[in-house]
């Protein structure tokens, strides 16, 4: 519980940018290295669906409708990952969820609470 903080959300106009935070404040570094991060996203009435996910070694997997739009970073000695998204329209509106994936099974997946991102003029 509270493994993954996230801070950035908000309202923003259509073609305007925003970028979404998570900290692993309570992970220490060796551990954090040993998680794929990723960002998803549950808008209005929608299921849950990937928005993007990065390799400790920074390898990005993007959803089809953000691709080129949104950029997937992580700084493993902050234990932080980042999601810029610029572009944005109203399609993009959505509770964004930070997401921790081990490498290793026996280990725990982790989400943060989630943080709102309203698109609308």
């Amino acid at each position: 519980q509270g493994q993954l903080v996230e801070t950035g959300g908000g309202l923003v106009q259509p073609g305007g940018s925003l970028r979404l935070s998570c900290t692993a404040s309570r992970m220490i570094f060796s551990t954090f290295t040993m998680y794929d991060m990723g960002w998803y996203r549950q808008g209005p009435g929608k299921q849950r669906e990937l928005v993007a996910t990065i390799t400790s070694d920074g390898t990005a997997v993007y959803g089809d409708s953000v691709k080129g739009r949104f950029t997937i970073s992580r700084d493993n000695s902050n234990k932080r990952v980042r999601l810029q998204m610029n572009n944005l329209n109203p399609e993009d509106t959505a509770v964004y969820y930070c997401n921790a994936s081990p490498s290793i099974a026996t280990m725990s997946e982790y989400w943060g609470q989630g943080t709102q991102v309203i698109v609308s003029s």
